[in-house]
């Protein structure tokens, strides 16, 4: 049976929602065997950065030689891109096969993720993955990939996200994101907001772990030739040429080469030459992503106050005339604080409907522009609008898509002309 196919069964649970908790996961993956116990599991938990920073470990590690399994979430256009081996998507027609023997094993009421987290476990069992880098769904202690027992915990920034399933707060959210955290494992913790920081501290204080802070026991630096420095537990490192691109992926690239550092601290090799090579080669799509042409467009799945505010720092470093803005964004998202930082930047807006359930009418995102003394125009899908800024566009222009990784999404399978479909969990 096809893929697509055999999605087409796992779609149907979505009906489930998201429903906090690892019981029927933890059951699935008893039926398979469990599966998840042959191999190694670093967990990265967070709100921003979570993709780039499991991929710029996964680049490290592989290199360094070792079979290394990323899982990933959502997709942006083909639902094989959430199991990566060696940096390389995980074959369509063996990936059929194994969600047929999850679905086929999974309690009545086992959801989407919970589904879809057990075949990343499968998979990499089958595949002999030494490492797998885990990306938690959502939140942490309550997410399905809290099943995976990991010997690491990356948390990436905390930001106010998902609240109405981790809560109101920084650090209700904190707490969850941080319960994932194994007793007695290390941790390697972003830079964060006080509260936030609070909170790791006091978990990883309960669970004897140690603890290696962003600007305390390792950092980065910029230099003058645009490169990466590196200072770092046990080495310095000069000189490191991200391959994802943005300002503020020194501080991702610093988390997975002090997760690098430690897990060879702890009996891995993990040499200098394979954390410059696994830093230079590291991809991410949808993030800072360039696609050349006239006019050129920049995609960027910034889809939150934190991310949005990152984009808006990062665009200085792309030259241009006129900033037109192809956008679109889920409904239960705050338009407010999202575009805040962008708007002053932009120079035309175009709005689009993601073509999800959740997604906001292009007219009433551009009813939010009017209110904020910006014209917008609406243009229905998200090709109708690359398409209308693509004709408006002059000499010099540059089209920025954002807003959701929804639209990111449906332009790149535009793009490659690929089927998209809006299902994502």
């Amino acid at each position: 049976m096809s893929l697509a196919a055999v999605l087409e069964k796992l779609y149907t649970r979505r009906r489930f929602g998201i429903r906090p908790g690892v019981d029927r996961v933890s059951t699935l993956l008893a039926r398979l065997g469990n599966p998840e116990k042959k191999f190694r599991t670093v967990h990265v938990v967070g709100t921003n950065g979570k993709g780039s920073t499991s991929a710029f470990l996964s680049s490290i590690l592989a290199q360094a030689g070792y079979r290394t399994a990323q899982f990933s979430s959502p997709h942006l256009v083909r639902f094989s891109e959430r199991f990566r081996i060696n940096g390389d998507e995980y074959p369509a027609d063996r990936l059929a096969d194994r969600l047929e023997t999850v679905l086929n094993a999974a309690p009545d009421e086992a959801t989407f993720f919970e589904i879809t987290t057990a075949l990343g476990a499968l998979v990499f069992s089958d595949e002999n993955i030494e490492i797998a880098v885990i990306e938690a769904g959502m939140g942490g202690r309550s997410d399905a990939t809290a099943a995976l027992t990991g010997e690491m915990t990356i948390i990436t920034p905390i930001a106010l996200d998902h609240a109405e399933h981790l809560g109101t707060t920084l650090s209700d959210i904190a707490r969850e994101k941080t319960g994932i955290i194994e007793p007695g494992t290390t941790v390697v913790c972003a830079d964060q907001a006080d509260e936030v920081l609070a909170v790791v501290r006091h978990q990883t204080l309960l669970g004897n772990n140690p603890l290696h802070c962003f600007g305390r026991d390792f950092s980065v630096t910029w230099n003058s030739a645009g490169k990466l420095d590196y200072s770092g537990i046990n080495m310095m490192l000069t000189g490191l040429v991200p391959g994802i691109a943005g300002h503020y992926q020194g501080q991702n690239a610093a988390l997975a080469v002090a997760a690098a550092e430690l897990l060879a601290s702890g009996g891995s090799a993990v040499s200098a030459t394979a954390i410059e090579l696994g830093i230079s080669a590291a991809y991410w799509p949808g993030r800072l992503e360039l696609i050349p042409g006239t006019p050129p467009l920049l995609l960027d799945g910034a889809h939150n106050p934190a991310g949005a505010a990152a984009l808006a720092e990062a665009l200085a470093g792309y030259p241009r005339k006129r900033l037109l803005l192809v956008t679109g964004v889920c409904a239960d998202k705050n338009v407010d604080q999202i575009y805040a930082p962008l708007m002053p930047l932009v120079d035309l807006i175009y709005t689009v409907t993601p073509d999800v359930e959740r997604g906001l009418q292009d007219k009433e995102l551009s009813r939010f522009f009017a209110d904020n003394g910006l014209a917008a125009r609406p243009c229905g899908t998200v090709v109708d609008g690359i398409r209308a800024a693509r004709n408006d566009a002059g000499p010099g222009d540059m089209i920025l898509v954002c807003g959701s990784l929804f639209v990111v999404g449906e332009v790149k399978a535009w793009l490659e002309n690929r089927p998209y479909t809006g299902i994502r969990g």
